[in-house]
């Protein structure tokens, strides 16, 4: 990922949010041919010294007959972002664009059965938590789980580098800034979680 100084962040709280609040991210690999799936992602942090993503596709997706230990992945997290029009500024300028976005490249490890099954029931766990009537996995019973399991090709990707884009007008003036924040307060969820966003990183400049 390409990030000018001004909006690279080395926030490693932020990038756990953005892991956390956008699970569903890409998931890329080149081994034979350029391949991309969405698929649900979880930040293992067992061990903060070594954290991992992991998640897990369609034992059918090609993606997963051509991956094996070792390759290299990259999984692309995109979180909060919204379009920045020229009129709000008090001079002529182009119009733009303010994001958050993570990306991780890093090496795949291939899960065991019961690492898979520990990763299912984590990410069962995880968003069944906030339904009215959640059915955790031990509600499934562990012989119909791991009959579906054999569908599934989990793993972990191991980072080897980890980019973290923060790009929210920190190039504008301050008048500026402050109308872009004003226009974003009055727009749909994204817009208003940006202005949120360059309210908080106003707040530590200050």
């Amino acid at each position: 990922m390409f990030i000018p100084k001004i909006y690279r962040s080395e926030d490693y709280h932020l990038m756990k949010e953005i892991i956390r609040e956008n699970a569903f991210a890409l998931l890329i690999s080149s081994v034979d041919q350029i391949r991309a799936t969405h698929s649900m992602m979880l930040l293992n942090e067992d061990d903060p010294e070594n954290i991992y993503i992991e998640t897990h596709v369609s034992r059918a997706n090609p993606q997963a007959k051509t991956l094996k230990d070792g390759d290299e992945v990259l999984c692309d997290f995109l979180g909060a972002h919204s379009y920045i029009s020229s009129s709000w500024y008090d001079h002529i300028n182009v119009s733009t664009w303010n994001y958050e976005a993570v990306q991780i490249r890093g090496k795949v490890q291939l899960m065991n059965q019961e690492e898979l099954y520990s990763h299912l029931d984590k990410l069962t766990t995880k968003f069944e938590n906030a339904q009215k009537c959640p059915v955790m996995l031990e509600d499934m019973g562990s012989s119909f789980v791991r009959k579906e399991m054999q569908g599934a090709f989990g793993i972990k990707i191991i980072p080897d580098e980890i980019f973290i884009n923060q790009k929210l007008s920190q190039n504008r003036k301050e008048d500026d800034f402050r109308n872009i924040i004003s226009h974003l307060e009055h727009g749909n969820d994204n817009e208003r979680k940006i202005a949120d966003q360059m309210k908080r990183l106003q707040d530590k400049t200050q």
